[in-house]
This record gives structure tokens, sequence and C-alpha cells, in this order.
């Protein structure tokens, strides 16, 4: 059997990772196909470079929004006087 506190930690761990792979994940993905599209329409490196830009600039985003709402949480969680 588990402590009591292990399953909470590794529930915030969780979602830490999960932000952090969504960024990666989004920047190879727009990288990957703006080189495809490239690749395709023979404007290479322009579209693989619009896609690098796009995929870190969107990932950001969505980064800091989660950060933001993962904070947010956090606080509320600490001043209903979670366990500490």
């Amino acid at each position: 059997m588990s402590a009591p506190g292990h399953n909470t930690w590794f529930a915030g761990a969780g979602v830490f990772l999960t932000v952090g792979i969504q960024l990666a994940v989004t920047v190879v993905v727009l990288f990957f196909l703006g080189r495809w599209l490239d690749e395709r329409l023979g404007t290479s490196p322009w579209l693989m470079l619009a896609g690098l830009l796009l995929g870190i600039v969107g990932g950001m985003i969505k980064f800091f929004r989660s950060a933001i709402a993962l904070g947010r949480e956090e606080d509320a969680h600490s001043n209903r006087g979670g366990d500490q």
C-alpha cells in the first residue's frame, strides 16, 4: 500500500509533465509539417521556419495559459486550507 501523500505528488507531477510534452510535440509537429510542405511546394526553407516559429509561439502560449491555470488552482486549494 502507498503512503497517503504519494498519489497526490504523482498527480501534480503528471500535470506538469503533460504541459511540457504538449509544448515539445507542438513544436516538432509543426516543424515537420512545414518541412513536408516545403518539399511538396518547393519553398524550402520558408514553410519549415514558419512552422517552427508558429509551433514555438503557439506552444508557449498554451504552456503559459496552463501554468497560470495551475497556479490559480494551487492558490484556490491553499486558500481553502488544503493539506500542507
